[in-house]
């Protein structure tokens, strides 16, 4: 997707705040003012004390009361200017984090399994910072120094336009340097902002995934890879930096030599007559201030150059199409749970479908579980079901209406969803336990963390339920961590329950227990189970059978077992007897 326009949609940003951006223009106008009329008086104390006859002490005293005077009020406004530009700095970063973190949101699920989470928290972090800080302080850099070049240009015409001629010659090929260091950067950036955001999404995945990489003794391959991705960054990074720290030294260099030139051609006008000593003071001065804008805008030049190739990783972002969805009703929707799968295909990568003119009728109030082999489909049909992807083909009905007339809010608030994964936020015990009912009231948690089986082991943890979970979860074992997360359900007490592999962290003992307790909770609700496990569905009302994205069967426990097909082979592997066969696992 090409983005258009980066730095002047940035800009747009910063004028969203009129007030600040008003004081900001008048406090660099009155610093800059300032800073130019402090070289004028400065030439004038020069010629009073190398004037022919005796020094007027009084009058340079008078001179030096107010170029104080001055240089305190451009150091004032020099920090009013700072002040403000940070406001709008932390305010264009707050909002564009806003938009971006909603955006994130409203997009669908399929951008997050081609997307590093690594990267996109990147994009959060250091290319806003990036944007924030370039564009408003490069844009108050950029604005300081063209008032300030403007002003020094009419002094020194004022004082010696010989010598102004000099200036200006330098000023261009100090534009020309610039340009062609700026081109050559623009590309560096963008690549090292890229690389950025791979090395964080691999360093993100590799701290995650630690015990994975430490049972397979995959540390020096892990390092290896990381390694390699780092050179990739130091190499972009350097070379970026490289090119971009030419620009001051350059400048700086020929700004120099001007300076020796402005020397000797203003003490051969001295001597001619036509100016004075102070005038040679005042116009080194005003020509430093000049030179000195020049040397910033040109940094300014690179620093917008890596703020627009963050810009671009944050509009393409923004200008993602988000999931099409339907205003919820007003009244809040109760589903019973009678659902339809009417030829519903589905394909996560085009013209290789998963899911194949799949059809299911499910009465409400009846546990069904979904069996078959890895890749089979079975947690799909449950996405799909919940619109986390939308269906290529055939269509999805609950209690007659069509999933895709419903807001997506209106659909999954009659679910609740325990997955295989658990995933706890930072925060209490008591918070997670009422994320999808934050108003509830303190029984409501107990009584949920009481049915899931939860409230035995939080009792016994030192601050209970104010225990503030951290790392994901990481101070609990992985079966506290599934019972939390099986309290969350209870706690929204919906009529559609999907249950994804949802005990197969716990161990056995505390498995019966949560059996049990799901028992309870799916009496009178729809429920689809989905098991590797065999020996979790067998009180199922039916079992559907998926092989290829088809059903090959359905039917009870029993019933299934007796046709000797599909079913009963998976079973039969996962419960061999001890006269030969091997056990396996799905």
């Amino acid at each position: 997707m090409k983005i258009s326009r980066p730095v002047s949609r940035c800009v747009s940003y910063i004028t969203c705040y009129p007030g600040y951006l008003t004081f900001s223009l008048v406090s660099a106008l009155i610093s800059v003012i300032a800073s130019l009329l402090g070289p004028l008086y400065i030439g004038r104390s020069i010629d009073t004390m190398v004037g022919p006859g005796m020094v007027n002490f009084a009058m340079v005293i008078d001179i030096l009361k107010l170029l104080s005077l001055i240089y305190i009020l451009n150091s004032f406004f020099v920090w009013t200017l700072t002040y403000f530009t940070n406001e709008i700095s932390y305010k264009t970063a707050n909002k564009l984090r806003h938009q971006l973190f909603t955006k994130i949101n409203k997009l669908p699920v399929s951008f997050y399994d081609h997307n590093s989470h690594g990267d996109i928290v990147s994009r959060f972090i250091n290319d806003i910072d990036t944007i924030a800080d370039g564009m408003v302080q490069g844009m108050a850099n950029l604005l300081t120094g063209i008032v300030t070049i403007f002003g020094a240009i009419g002094f020194m015409l004022y004082i010696s336009p010989k010598m102004t001629i000099v200036v200006f010659l330098s000023a261009v090929g100090t534009y020309f340097m610039a340009r062609f260091i700026t081109k050559k950067t623009q590309n560096l950036f963008k690549a090292q902002a890229r690389y950025l955001g791979l090395l964080n999404g691999y360093a993100e995945e590799s701290i995650a995934g630690q015990n994975v990489i430490k049972a397979f003794t995959c540390e020096d391959r892990s390092f290896a890879k990381f390694k390699a991705l780092n050179q990739l960054l130091y190499e972009k990074g350097v070379r970026a930096q490289f090119f971009g720290s030419l620009t001051n030294p350059s400048t700086r260099l020929v700004n120099n030599i001007t300076y020796a030139v402005i020397g000797v051609s203003g003490s051969v006008l001295t001597i001619m007559g036509q100016i004075t000593v102070g005038d040679i003071a005042s116009f080194l001065i005003y020509s430093s201030l000049f030179a000195k804008p020049f040397n910033d805008i040109t940094a300014v030049f690179t620093q917008l150059q890596s703020a627009a190739a963050s810009a671009k990783r944050i509009f393409y972002l923004l200008d993602l199409p988000s999931e099409a969805d339907k205003p919820a009703s007003p009244v809040p929707l109760q589903l019973k749970g009678h659902i339809v799968f009417d030829h519903v295909s589905f394909a996560y990568e085009q013209n290789r479908p998963l899911i194949k003119d799949f059809n299911l009728t499910v009465a409400p109030g009846k546990k069904i579980a979904i069996a078959g082999r890895t890749g089979a489909g079975k947690t799909t049909l449950v996405n799909l079901l919940m619109r986390f992807y939308e269906l290529d083909e055939g269509r999805i009905l609950i209690d007659g209406k069509n999933i895709t007339d419903l807001s997506r809010d209106e659909l999954r608030r009659n679910f609740g969803m325990v997955l295989q994964d658990t995933w706890l936020f930072t925060g209490s015990i008591r918070e997670n336990i009422a994320y999808g009912m934050p108003e509830a009231t303190e029984e409501q948690i107990i009584a949920a963390a009481k049915a899931s089986d939860a409230h035995s082991f939080i009792r016994r943890l030192p601050q209970g339920y104010d225990t503030i979970i951290t790392d994901a979860g990481g101070n609990l074992s992985q079966g506290q961590k599934q019972l939390l997360t099986i309290a969350r359900v209870m706690m929204i007490d919906p009529p559609i329950l999907i249950l994804d592999e949802a005990t197969s962290n716990i161990d056995t003992r505390t498995e019966l227990r949560i059996q049990k307790a799901f028992l309870k909770m799916m009496q009178g609700r729809t429920s689809f189970i989905i098991a590797h496990r065999l020996s979790t569905i067998r009180n199922a009302d039916e079992i559907i059978v998926m092989d290829q994205g088809h059903v090959v069967e359905c039917g009870k426990h029993e019933e299934l077992l007796k046709k000797n097909g599909y079913y009963a082979k998976l079973y039969n592997s996962q419960f061999a007897q001890e006269n030969g066969s091997v056990e396996s696992a799905d």
